[in-house]
Formats: structure tokens, sequence, C-alpha cells
């Protein structure tokens, strides 16, 4: 006869343990070109070189994203090709002026992106997140408007250390700057997320 203590709950554990190794795969794919930028600018002091890196590292990071889990996400595609412009010009013009505009771009055309969708009634952070989260509207619009005032942030602390500060700090800006405050910044919001989840759903 078999008890109810055989009816073990190890394979939901499985899964969340098999998860959480992917999703450090995918943020040091995404960290990684940035990584790449510093070193090569600390170790040849010229910002043209660590474009150059920084374009060939990106390129390598959407391939492998699209070899290991099957696609490319949006949002590092769009930065991946605005990369690829800005770098390019940055390398042949010889001009560090590009490739320091480019996070402000990529950040408003983010912002603006999401705000547009809102104005037409998308949210479009349910289209990328939708199949990880199961959120109510309302979660969903009041998570969209968060991310549009980061990513103004982000814009305007990019213009700020750029135009005030050495190339090397707006490099380390970058890196040490950048990342974990948008990673402190989406875990403040798994509050609101838990919150907002649709009944039966395990956000």
């Amino acid at each position: 006869m078999t008890t109810t203590r055989d009816k073990s709950p190890t394979p939901p554990a499985t899964a969340e343990a098999e998860v959480e190794p992917k999703q450090l795969l995918k943020m040091a794919m995404e960290i990684g070109p940035l990584a790449v930028f510093f070193v090569v600018n600390s170790l040849s002091g010229n910002i043209v070189h660590g474009t150059a890196a920084f374009m060939v590292a990106t390129v390598v990071s959407l391939i492998g994203s699209r070899a290991i889990f099957g696609r490319i996400p949006a949002m590092p595609l769009v930065s991946g090709v605005l990369i690829l412009v800005f770098g390019g010009l940055t390398v042949l013009l010889n001009d560090a002026l590009f490739i320091k505009l480019k996070p402000t771009i990529v950040n408003l055309l983010f912002a603006g992106t999401l705000l547009g969708g809102l104005a037409f009634g998308q949210l479009f952070l349910r289209l990328v997140f939708g199949e990880v989260f199961r959120l109510t509207d309302d979660g969903w619009r009041t998570l969209t408007l968060r991310w549009i005032a980061f990513f103004v942030v982000l814009a305007g602390l990019n213009e700020i250390v750029w135009r005030n500060f050495s190339e090397q700090t707006w490099i380390g800006f970058k890196l040490f700057g950048v990342v974990p405050l948008t990673m402190a910044f989406g875990v403040a919001q798994l509050g609101l997320i838990r919150r907002s989840a649709m009944p039966g759903s395990s956000a």
C-alpha cells in the first residue's frame, strides 16, 4: 500500500534548482560584453579599442543566447543592434561621442516604447515577460510606469556622467553603477509582482 509519505515534493524543488543556474547564465551573457569593454579599455587605455571589443563580445553574446536559450530576448537584441551602430561609428570616426550617447538613446527608446504602448492600450512588458509572470492588468501598468521612470533616470545619469567625468569613470559607471542599479531595481519590484499576481499564479 502506498502511503502519503511517498508523495514527495522533490520534483518542484528540482525544477526551481534548474531555473536558477539558467538565469545566472543569462545574466552573465548580458553583463559579459560590458566586462570585456571595461577590461580591454583598461588594458589599452583607448576607448575605441574597448568599443571594438565590446562589439565583438556583443555579437558573441547574442549568438550564444540564440544557441543556448533558443531565442534572443527583445531588449538585449535592440541594445545589441544599437551597440553595433554607435560602436561602428565610434570605431570608423575615432570619436567616443557615439558610444557615450548610445545608453541615453537606448534607455529613452525603451521608455518611449513602453509609454507609447500604454497610450495605445498595449502592455509591452506583458508581451515580453508574460511567460514568466502572470499579473493583473493594473499590475502590468504599474510595473510599466516604474520601468519607464527607471529608464529615464538611467538616461539622465548617463548624460550627467559622460558629460562631467572622465572616460574611465564613465566606463566604470556602466559596469559597476548601471548593472547593480538595474539589479536592485528589478529586485525591488518583486513586492509589486507578488501583490499583482493572478489567482493561482506562482509569481
